[in-house]
């Protein structure tokens, strides 16, 4: 199992971590807990663990090596979508050393970019 990690700034942790869980809970397995301030979402391929933290959201997915790329970037792609006026970034740290995908609203007309 690997697993990859990104610490994103927001000053609304918790209400990015209910919201990413709410969306992507309309397509598969997810919950967030209000009390707890953490979430997980469940895919196929993996996980994703939500948890808002004072100044920052922590996520992290775990799945097979060659699910990274696909998990970061549904996590990732969805969040910065979410957080476009507060202008998130969302950086992936996999534990194998090799750096992740970088997502960020780059484009004026909202369009999310993935590198």
């Amino acid at each position: 199992m690997s697993r990859s990690e990104a610490r994103v700034a927001t000053d609304r942790p918790a209400r990015y971590g209910k919201q990413l869980a709410a969306h992507l809970g309309r397509k598969v397995e997810a919950d967030w807990s209000e009390e707890t301030g953490r979430g997980r979402v469940v895919f196929g391929a993996g996980a994703a663990t939500l948890v808002a933290e004072p100044g920052a959201l922590l996520l992290t997915v775990e799945g097979a090596a060659e699910s990274l790329p696909g998990l970061e970037d549904v996590v990732g792609r969805h969040l910065v979508r979410f957080g476009s006026r507060d202008e998130l970034v969302v950086e992936w740290r996999r534990d194998s050393g090799e750096p992740g995908l970088v997502h960020r609203n780059d484009s004026e007309d909202g369009q999310v970019s993935g590198a």
